[in-house]
């Protein structure tokens, strides 16, 4: 598999200081607990989720 070079733009905004402020707004707006997971993916390599992550990604941050 070909590696793809990521923008510099996309390597500024894909960290875990960014996901993680999402996951706060999403807590503070729903009410609902909130993943931040490393997801392996280079080119999403953190996101943020309500549900619990499969076994192919690690969980960094839980917002509760």
């Amino acid at each position: 598999m070909t590696a793809i070079p990521l923008s510099p733009r996309r390597q500024r905004l894909s960290n875990f200081s960014n996901a993680y402020a999402v996951a706060c707004q999403l807590r503070e707006t729903t009410g609902a607990d909130q993943f931040v997971v490393r997801t392996g993916n280079p080119i999403q390599p953190f996101r943020v989720s309500r549900d619990i992550p499969d076994n192919t990604e690690t969980i960094l941050a839980l917002v509760a």
